[in-house]
């Protein structure tokens, strides 16, 4: 049996939920979809300028899961710039 998930703290609610590139319908493109929790560790440590371990303090999840989240938002994120799809932010 799996370890229940803790409660994560997210402090942000984004205005927009899509990014697209420009000049190609949403309808033509594959969407690579972020978490709210992975747009919040980004926000933290690339916006707000936090290190890992107080980003993590502030969501209420270890080091190591913060690590694990942001790592993922990065290789979403590159994948849509690179390969040209659309993303959509999604809350769970």
């Amino acid at each position: 049996m799996t370890r229940p998930r803790t409660c994560r703290k997210i402090e942000f609610q984004p205005d927009v939920t899509y990014f697209k590139p420009k000049g190609v319908p949403l309808s033509c493109l594959e969407i690579v979809e972020l978490t709210i929790e992975e747009a919040e560790a980004l926000r933290l440590k690339n916006i707000e300028g936090m290190s890992q371990i107080e980003a993590a303090e502030k969501m209420n999840i270890s080091q190591s899961t913060f690590q694990r989240t942001l790592s993922s938002s990065y290789q979403k994120i590159s994948e849509a710039i690179i390969k040209g799809k659309a993303i959509k932010i999604i809350s769970e």
